[in-house]
């Protein structure tokens, strides 16, 4: 059972059958209900972002609409988790307040708490957009926004720490550690609520992801599986890695220290990085060797089977390798 619903099945199933967008309902924390007519928006320069956010969440509804059409089996999980709502915040606090809960930290609880977070900071929703729209861009895999939202436990987690992280910014620490606490046991990865994390990220994968406390990943980074954001264990402090903008790190990689992984960056499938990797360069190996970049433009001639499904798809970078 959903934590939240707005409207009566019966509503919705009618709003749906007739495809009728001209009002589209907004819930306002906690417990408020406007209804604001589509057609009423502007085409000014103001409201041009908003109605690409719009879109965005009227796209997902058409997409798990048609999931529908294709496997009627599944109309009671998309009505709950996707048609029954009436914003994308609402739709996200639900999903991962039912991932969370367990018999004694109830859905509707988490979703109260997670649902003014959402409503409050609008910057951790559009941070939100922009890795729907950064997996769906990246991964082969990914068919849809929706496909996405629901499955993807790389961008559900990373959706649960931008509010662990909030909560934390609040001095909310208890709050915070229980969020990380669950998304450690539910999706098998463990992202401190102190690490800062830029939006248009994708956590592919996911299994196995550890950052750290005082660990920042710039914006548009592409993480695989098993990859350490770790400390040497020989300071305290600001002991993590500062990863910048459009890196990609390969599957298996450990980052140790408070070092700097420069923008679009690449670090291959198991390497160990212990020192700074400049910018628009490639580090391999165990300890990390830079084998491409302006200092030294290195290409590897042979790719590794095990990467191919993700070089030729993150931030131009096709014709440099792992």
């Amino acid at each position: 059972m959903t934590a939240c619903i707005h409207r009566s099945c019966t509503q919705v199933l009618e709003f749906e059958s007739n495809h009728n967008y001209t009002k589209f309902c907004r819930s306002d924390y906690p417990d408020q209900l406007s209804c604001k007519p589509i057609s009423n928006i502007t085409t000014t320069h103001k409201h041009q972002e908003h109605d690409e956010e719009e879109d965005l969440w009227l796209k997902m509804k058409d997409e798990a609409k048609s999931d529908v059409d294709q496997e009627p089996i599944l109309s009671s999980y998309y009505f709950s988790l996707i048609l029954s709502h009436s914003s994308l915040e609402s739709a996200l606090a639900n999903h991962i307040a039912m991932k969370l809960s367990n018999s004694s930290l109830p859905s509707a609880t988490l979703y109260d708490l997670f649902m003014g977070v959402l409503t409050e900071d609008q910057e951790i929703v559009k941070s939100v957009k922009d890795d729907l729209k950064a997996v769906k861009e990246r991964d082969p895999a990914c068919i849809s926004y929706v496909h996405c939202f629901l499955n993807f436990k790389g961008f559900l987690a990373c959706q649960s720490h931008r509010i662990a992280h909030n909560l934390w910014l609040q001095d909310r620490k208890i709050l915070a550690l229980l969020i990380q606490n669950r998304v450690s046991e539910v999706f098998a990865l463990d992202i401190h609520p102190g690490a800062r994390i830029g939006s248009g990220v994708m956590l592919d994968h996911a299994t196995g992801v550890v950052i750290g406390e005082t660990a920042v990943i710039g914006n548009n980074v592409s993480i695989l599986h098993n990859v350490t954001l770790g400390g040497t264990g020989k300071s305290g402090g600001d002991r993590h890695p500062k990863i910048g903008d459009g890196v990609l790190i390969g599957a298996g990689t450990c980052v140790l220290g408070n070092i700097r992984i420069g923008d679009g960056a690449k670090i291959g499938a198991g390497s160990v990085v212990l020192k700074d990797v400049p910018a628009r360069t490639t580090a391999v190996g165990n300890p990390a060797k830079l084998v491409g970049g302006k200092q030294n433009p290195v290409k590897l001639d042979k790719i590794p089977s095990f990467t191919m499904d993700h070089v030729q798809h993150v931030n131009g970078w096709s014709d440099y390798v792992i």
